[in-house]
């Protein structure tokens, strides 16, 4: 009888909590179009939706939560009033217990990654995750900064652009997308993940899970309580269109195909 009260307080010591951010960007199915003042891109009355890669790592983290490796997830976010939406739709409703916004004062609102990096700080220290999931990166600026910013501040492992991820107690074994291949690694917890397109394929959204969602817990933070300086450092000097790709030429024989590569695209 006493092992058996040792073993259940020995499974209750050991319950994780995953932290899971998110970010609401322009849908990806959208043709972004240039500002008028070349200064960024228009934002008004275009469909938004949650990043990508951070659907992919709300996915991992209620597939973790599925096999019993976490009891607790919550999501966060930086943005504005409707990044409500988001979290609501694409993490609530999915299987995340809570959520966080920290809010901006408006929808279009900028706030660069070392911002982003130190406020997520701040809601670890508050939620006391096990470990953090993001994206590898966020669609709009493909920054590609704040998992690793996030990781070196808090001085945890990190885990980037995550193919595969398996967790037995206190260590992550991982696979990572790399331009030379796959690395596999062994990491201790706790720990920032950043997912990549290979690591699951995100689930759609039921309608029961939606109405629940509504009454989930979600708790708004001024951005402003968060002590952290969000101004931006960096100043957009202009934005403009990709160049109109050139017509492509036929060739009639290889030789010639070689001579054009080699003498026009000077790519040989």
């Amino acid at each position: 009888c006493n092992h058996f009260f040792a073993l259940l307080q020995d499974l209750s010591s050991h319950k994780m909590k995953a932290l899971v951010a998110l970010k609401r960007v322009i849908d990806y199915t959208v043709k972004v179009r240039v500002r008028p003042d070349k200064l960024g891109v228009v934002k008004d009355n275009v469909k938004h939706s949650c990043n990508p890669f951070d659907e992919i790592a709300v996915e991992q983290a209620v597939r973790f939560k599925e096999a019993k490796k976490v009891t607790e997830i919550v999501a966060v976010s930086v943005g504005g009033p409707k990044t409500v939406e988001i979290l609501r739709g694409s993490a609530l409703a999915l299987g995340v217990d809570k959520a966080i916004l920290i809010k901006l004062p408006k929808d279009d609102s900028e706030v660069e990654p070392l911002a982003v990096a130190k406020i997520l700080k701040g809601i670890v220290e508050k939620v006391k995750p096990d470990f953090v999931l993001t994206g590898k990166q966020a669609i709009d600026d493909d920054s590609c900064a704040v998992p690793q910013m996030l990781a070196s501040m808090l001085g945890w492992s990190q885990g980037t652009f995550l193919s595969s991820v398996a967790i037995e107690g206190k260590a992550a074994t991982i696979s990572r997308e790399t331009d030379v291949g796959i690395q596999k690694l062994e990491i201790k917890l706790p720990a920032v993940f950043s997912c990549d397109l290979r690591l699951n394929e995100p689930r759609y959204a039921k309608l029961p899970e939606i109405m629940k969602a509504k009454k989930k817990p979600l708790e708004e933070i001024d951005v402003a309580k968060t002590g952290v300086d969000v101004t931006p450092r960096l100043q957009i000097v202009q934005v403009s269109d990709p160049p109109t790709r050139a017509a492509g030429k036929k060739v009639k024989t290889a030789d010639e195909l070689v001579d054009k590569l080699k003498n026009e695209a000077k790519v040989l």
